[in-house]
């Protein structure tokens, strides 16, 4: 895998994180490995993405465990990370 991707696959992690140090280091990275902005704005998409649909889980499951509707309280958009 070349360093260029390996960045993008970090930028996203680091959104789906919430990792702000990690995010901008590997921005820093990313455009030092020459990813275009519009490639690193498609990593940070698919970071958000990812961290939705894992909130949204953690948010069924915490509902669901105290007994609340599944969509009680989150209001969350469609992600297709986890939805069925």
């Amino acid at each position: 895998m070349d360093e260029k991707t390996k960045e993008l696959i970090a930028i996203g992690a680091s959104v789906t994180a919430n990792c702000v140090p990690c995010l901008k280091y590997h921005l820093a990275q990313g455009r030092e490995a020459e990813a275009s902005e519009d490639e690193i704005h498609a990593a940070i998409s698919v970071g958000r993405m990812v961290r939705r649909g894992a909130a949204r889980k953690w948010d069924e499951a915490a509902n669901e465990l105290i007994g609340k509707e599944p969509h009680a309280e989150t209001n969350y958009e469609k992600t297709n990370c986890g939805d069925s």
